[in-house]
C-alpha cells in the first residue's frame, strides 16, 4: 500500500516537473522568446502621445488579427488551431491595458461648474447605478463595474464641462481611484472637484489633504488644505476632529 502511494506521489511530481499537458495544445509551436518580433522603434523625437497612440493601434491590430484567426478556424473546422487561437485570445484579454496620459482623462483646473444640464444628470445617475451595483452585497466589490462608473463620470466631464455635475463626478471618480489605491490620480480628481466648484458640497479638500498627508507625506501642503477644509467644508464630526488634530500636529512640526 505504501509503495502504491509513493508511486502515485512520484507520478504527480514528475507531471509537475515535466509539465503534463493535453494533446495538440500547440506547445511545440509557441514562439521562442529569442525569436519574438523585434520592438517597433518610434522615430526620434516622438512625443508621449504619439507613442501611446501607436500602442493603442498595435493593441487593436493584434486583437483583431487573433479574432480573425478564430473566425477562420471556426469556418474551416480546424479545431486544433482554433484551440490555439482561442487560448491566445483569452490570454490577451487578461493583459492589463492602461490609459497613460492622465491629463487627457482629468481636464485642467480652469473648468467652472455651471447650469443644470439634463443629459449630464442622466450620465451622473448612470454612473451612480454602476457604482452601487459594484457593492450590492457589501462584502465583495465588482471592480469592473467600478471602472464602468469611472468611465461614465469621465464621459460626463468630457461632454458637459460646464454643467453643475462636474464637481460631483470628479469627487466620485476620486473615491473610485482611491479604492484602487491610485492615490495620485484620486488626489487630482479631488482637487478638481473644489477647483471647478469652490462651493462644492463634497469634502473634497479634506480628502485631498488626507492623501497629501497620509499617503504622500507632503505635510506642508496637507496643512494648508486641511485648514481650507475646516474653513470652507461641511465636514462630518469624525472628519472635523481628524482635521483639527492634524492641523495642530502639523503646525507644531512646522
Amino acid at each position: 500500500m505504501a509503495r502504491r502511494v509513493l508511486t502515485a506521489v512520484l507520478i504527480v511530481l514528475v507531471c509537475v516537473l515535466v509539465g503534463c499537458r493535453g494533446v495538440d495544445t500547440g506547445a511545440s509551436q509557441l514562439v521562442p522568446a529569442q525569436m519574438k518580433a523585434p520592438s517597433v522603434v518610434m522615430t526620434a523625437g516622438a512625443s508621449e502621445s504619439d507613442i501611446i497612440e501607436q500602442v493603442a493601434i498595435n493593441r487593436q491590430a493584434y486583437r483583431s488579427g487573433i479574432e480573425s484567426l478564430v473566425a477562420r478556424y471556426e469556418k474551416t473546422g480546424n479545431n486544433m488551431k482554433l484551440g490555439w487561437a482561442k487560448h491566445e485570445l483569452k490570454g490577451l484579454k487578461k493583459v492589463p491595458q492602461y490609459d497613460y496620459i492622465i491629463e487627457a482623462i482629468v481636464p485642467g483646473a480652469n473648468l467652472k461648474a455651471g447650469p443644470f444640464i439634463a443629459e449630464a444628470e442622466l450620465l451622473y445617475m448612470d454612473a451612480l447605478r454602476f457604482e452601487r451595483k459594484a457593492k450590492t452585497f457589501g462584502i465583495f466589490t465588482n471592480e469592473d463595474k467600478l471602472r464602468l462608473a469611472l468611465d461614465k463620470y469621465n464621459e460626463l466631464i468630457e461632454k458637459h464641462p460646464s454643467s453643475d455635475k462636474i464637481d460631483d463626478a470628479a469627487y466620485r471618480a476620486g473615491k473610485i481611484c482611491e479604492h484602487f489605491k491610485d492615490y495620485t490620480i484620486a488626489l487630482l480628481y479631488y482637487q478638481r472637484a473644489y477647483q471647478w466648484d469652490p462651493q462644492t458640497v463634497h469634502p473634497a479638500r479634506f480628502k485631498a489633504a488626507h492623501i497629501l498627508d497620509v499617503r504622500q507625506h507632503r505635510r506642508a501642503e496637507a496643512l494648508k488644505v486641511y485648514q481650507q477644509a475646516l474653513e470652507k467644508e461641511n465636514l462630518s464630526k469624525g472628519q472635523k476632529e481628524f482635521a483639527e488634530k492634524r492641523v495642530k500636529e502639523l503646525t507644531k512640526s512646522e
